[in-house]
C-alpha cells in the first residue's frame, strides 16, 4: 500500500473526497494508488498538501515512512 492510500484510508476519505480537496480526478488518484501512473507535479504539490506529506513521502509504500 502507498503513502496516499494510507493516508487517505486514515483520514476516512474515499478517492472522490481527496479528489475534491486536491482537485485531482479520482480515476487519477486511483492510478496513482495501484502504481499504474505518476501525478504530475502540480497534482503532487496539491495531494502533498492535502495530505500533509512532502512530495518525496507521497508515493513511497506505506511501511517505508516513519511515523
Amino acid at each position: 500500500m502507498l503513502k496516499i492510500q494510507a493516508e487517505r484510508l486514515r483520514r476516512g476519505w474515499t478517492q472522490v473526497d481527496l479528489g475534491y480537496r486536491a482537485r485531482v480526478q479520482p480515476a487519477d488518484i486511483s492510478r496513482f494508488e495501484r502504481g499504474q501512473a505518476r501525478p504530475y507535479p502540480k497534482q503532487a504539490v496539491r495531494l502533498a498538501r492535502v495530505l500533509k506529506l512532502s512530495i518525496d513521502e507521497l508515493l513511497q509504500p506505506a511501511e517505508a515512512v516513519a511515523s
